[in-house]
């Protein structure tokens, strides 16, 4: 089945590798395992946003950067769609009130555009008919409409992969043709080879 991939970075990676040594991960050998030999994947998309300079851990973008191009230059059938950050001034109620002062401003920084990006190009390539199944990466809810709009085109399937341990969201369950679960052992055995041959890519120190 011509297959497309979706993948939501950031939940990929806080659900199933952010504290494990499996950051260096190879995108396509890890769904060719996931998926089996029935699904030919004929393009993943990548849906995340640049990390900003954080003075906690400055090389942060740098070994985003060096992750992102070791994927391009390894895969070109992977495409990049970027969302980003926005900072806000909230005002936050305090856990522990005292007289006078029950809550505090503080900066709230969010990813903004990640899930709607994701939803936009599963609707616009199922009416495009570019794909016969899609597979989901994440295990947010707020795809599940989206999922059933795409679906309404005839002989779709929609599956998700769900990162890391926990139950998928019973939403996505809802509307999802089959569900596969991302575990360790897969992400271990699908790691890109440090450096990325014929560049200069390497795998940051510490992953």
């Amino acid at each position: 089945m011509r297959t497309i991939v979706y993948v939501d970075g950031f939940n990929l990676y806080y659900r199933a590798v952010k504290d494990t040594p499996w950051k260096w991960l190879d995108l396509l050998a890890l769904f060719c395992t996931v998926l089996g030999s029935r699904y030919d994947i004929i393009a993943i998309k990548y849906f995340t946003a640049r990390v900003r300079h954080d003075s906690r851990d400055p090389s942060k973008p740098q070994r985003q950067d060096a992750y992102l191009r070791a994927l391009a230059a390894s895969h070109p059938s992977i495409t990049f769609h970027y969302g980003h950050f926005q900072t806000h001034r909230v005002r936050a109620p305090l856990a522990n009130p005292r007289p006078g002062r029950r809550t505090v401003e503080i900066l709230k920084t969010e990813e903004k555009g990640t899930d709607v990006n994701l939803a936009v190009h599963l609707l616009h390539d199922a009416w495009s008919n570019a794909y016969e199944c899609a597979v989901i990466v994440s295990n947010d809810g707020d795809l599940a409409e989206a999922i059933r709009l795409a679906k309404t085109r005839p002989s779709t399937r929609i599956g998700i992969a769900n990162p890391g341990a926990g139950h998928t969201s019973k939403a996505l369950r809802a509307q999802a043709d089959f569900v596969r679960q991302i575990r360790q052992s897969a992400l271990q055995s699908s790691q890109l080879p440090n450096p990325i041959p014929g560049t200069t890519i390497t795998k940051p120190s510490g992953w």
